[in-house]
């Protein structure tokens, strides 16, 4: 635009920018690829409001008027209808789902009936007459809508303002009157998502790897990737890799990721949370007994990343101890206890877990924890609806965010038994004495902390004490994403639970802040960052003061990578490990505006070829006279007077 033109101020009047838009990305493994994609300058269609599953012959025939972009709300958002959606492409520009504020009453889960089926144990090679969930469908309500490839984008929009503007406009230019046909001007939308990976992960990673040599090639997908979170009761010396004499492991495990259809909404309440918040909560419980009368035998708390997608965490923890990578070797391991989806599990097969991944490896002892005998009782796996509603976390209305934080709830006091009985059965496995036992217990009040940070605010009071400084921009005023992230990056999920195991099972050490980030005690201590974890954390701010009275913890957790092997060994098509990448996007956007009729934009070319026509005419005739025209009629020079 010209300076001093009002380009933004225009924009305005023609668009209405969508402020809370959800993609589904494009993900890829080593045989194909899933998700969606806009074209490179975004999908535009004629909005249409869809009001049941018969209203659909508008959209994919009898409409005058495609490609239509369909909004639908979520009871619609069915495999049924994205299928015939999906079947009829060429009249559908686009998909937007309206998320309830509430759950829906009946189960929803857009992940496969069998999650991780070609990773875990149950192989053609290992018992195959359990393989492929022949035995047990774990996820009967699962649709397999989140593994399927659609080639237009799918948002989901919050049911706000937007959603009301979006619905007039259809109201006012698009509704069909009486059967007739609406008329121009049209309400559109345009959504942009374009992905930048094709076809599968081979395909995306050999293009990536040409970026490095090409300053005219971008990465085009990164591999899902993240860290696996891990302490131990005894320190445990993490320069020395390998197996280690006479140390014998008992370890206790716990999923952190979860996913939905759409990108950056990930709750996982009852699938993850519930679970890694019962483990943080045994570990906190045993803190003083293992220091007071230590147990023979060492416990190792793990926290796998990336589990969703065929066990990235786990998988590579084993391959780690394989290749004598890690603090301690598959030797060393005793027994193992995973906590998934919190109830005593007395059922075979073993369910989907990370445990799954350690016994490809070695017949190790193990238990796991679930909450159902046979298929799973969560009714929205790996769905957005799988949050602090569904495990029935509500509040008194009358609470302020800061007693919300402290309200002891039914679910975490429940919980809160669960993670008694963990931290005891690890201090029984690991060999400690019989007569603590009863010592041993949970706090209910870190526990509603805790589900209240992951599942409803994670910019609380107390999440803020825990935490660097640094890192006060991963708090947010929203339920934490348990989505996993790519390579080298910390998700705001780890680094929350690194710095929570850190302060729930380590100590406050009375050092600088210096040498606290520095790892060490003093100037002289060379040993100890070998040893422990050392953070400076906020702490808490007293009454009426300005600065938080920030501290020192000491303790063992660690960061591990949580990337698949595949990628280390380049092995793109691999079946024994995950493959899953992600694609890379620029830009994701939504925005509605008014479209002319066909009649109308004709008129206008029209116009507009006629006025060009007309200028060069008038052009040509000017330049051809311009002698004439712009003669100065200058004298002789030789004119005297």
């Amino acid at each position: 635009c010209p300076v001093g033109v009002g380009c933004s101020s225009v924009e305005k009047k023609i668009y209405v920018h969508l402020n809370y838009t959800l993609p589904c990305v494009r993900l890829l493994n080593a045989t194909h690829q899933i998700g969606c994609q806009s074209h490179l300058s975004g999908n535009v269609g004629v909005l249409h409001v869809l009001e049941s599953e018969e209203n659909l012959d508008w959209v994919l025939r009898s409409g005058l008027n495609p490609p239509y972009l369909v909004i639908l709300d979520s009871p619609l958002f069915t495999r049924s209808i994205m299928m015939k959606l999906k079947n009829g492409s060429s009249r559908v520009a686009g998909v937007a789902v309206v998320a309830p504020s509430t759950n829906p009453p009946d189960g929803v889960s857009p992940h496969t009936n069998c999650p991780n089926e070609n990773t875990g144990v149950y192989t053609e090679k290992y018992d195959p007459a359990l393989a492929h969930c022949n035995v047990t469908v774990w996820n009967p309500l699962g649709s397999g809508l989140s593994y399927e490839e659609f080639d237009f984008p799918i948002f989901s929009l919050k049911d706000d303002n937007d959603t009301k503007v979006i619905r007039q406009c259809y109201m006012d230019h698009n509704r069909a009157v009486n059967g007739s046909a609406p008329q121009h001007p049209l309400c559109a939308m345009q959504l942009l998502s374009h992905m930048s990976a094709v076809t599968d992960t081979a395909t995306c990673m050999r293009r990536s790897d040409l970026s490095a040599f090409s300053l005219s090639l971008d990465t085009v997908c990164d591999p899902l990737a993240d860290f696996n979170v891990w302490a131990s009761t005894r320190p445990l010396n993490n320069t020395a890799k390998g197996h280690k004499e006479g140390e014998s492991v008992v370890v206790a495990a716990a999923r952190l990721d979860s996913r939905s259809f759409f990108f950056d909404v990930a709750p996982g309440a009852e699938s993850s949370v519930s679970g890694f918040v019962a483990l943080l909560a045994a570990a906190h419980a045993l803190r003083s007994v293992t220091q007071e009368a230590p147990p023979p035998r060492n416990i190792l708390y793990a926290f796998f990343q990336g589990e969703t997608f065929d066990y990235i965490g786990s998988s590579r923890m084993v391959y780690d101890m394989e290749k004598k990578h890690f603090v301690v070797d598959l030797d060393n391991i005793h027994s193992l206890l995973e906590i998934g989806q919190v109830c005593l599990l007395s059922s075979s097969p073993l369910p989907p877990s990370s445990f799954q991944r350690f016994l490809r490896a070695r017949p190790i002892p193990g238990v796991v924890i679930q909450d159902h005998q046979s298929s799973f009782t969560n009714r929205f796996y790996e769905s957005m609806y799988d949050n602090a509603g569904y495990l029935d976390i509500s509040y008194p209305p009358d609470l302020t965010p800061e007693q919300q934080l402290q309200f002891v709830t039914d679910t975490a006091t429940a919980l809160t038994e669960v993670a008694t009985v963990v931290a005891r059965s690890l201090y029984a496995q690991a060999g400690g004495d019989q007569a603590r036992l009863s010592s041993i217990n949970a706090d209910p009040q870190m526990v509603t902390q805790m589900l209240y940070g992951f599942l409803v605010r994670s910019n609380n009071s107390w999440f803020q004490q825990l935490v660097p400084s640094n890192l006060m921009s991963f708090l947010a005023d929203r339920p934490t994403n348990l989505y996993v992230g790519v390579l080298n990056q910390h998700s705001e999920l780890t680094m929350l639970v690194q710095h929570l195991l850190a302060n729930l099972t380590g100590t406050t050490v009375n050092i600088t802040q210096e040498n606290c980030n520095y790892q060490r005690e003093d100037e002289q201590d060379k040993a100890n960052k070998h040893m422990f974890f050392y953070v400076w954390v906020q702490g808490a701010a007293p009454p009426n003061a300005t600065e938080r009275e920030g501290f020192c913890t000491r303790s063992t957790v660690r960061l591990t990578s949580a990337l698949s092997p595949a990628f280390d060994l380049q092995e793109y098509t691999s079946k024994d490990y995950s493959t899953w990448t992600e694609s890379r996007w620029k830009s994701i956007s939504g925005r509605i505006f008014l479209v002319a009729g066909h009649e109308l934009e004709m008129l206008t070319l029209g116009v507009g070829l006629g006025v060009l026509i007309t200028s060069l005419l008038l052009t040509y005739a000017m330049s051809a006279k311009a002698d004439i025209l712009f003669s100065s009629g200058r004298e002789p020079v030789n004119a005297t007077y």
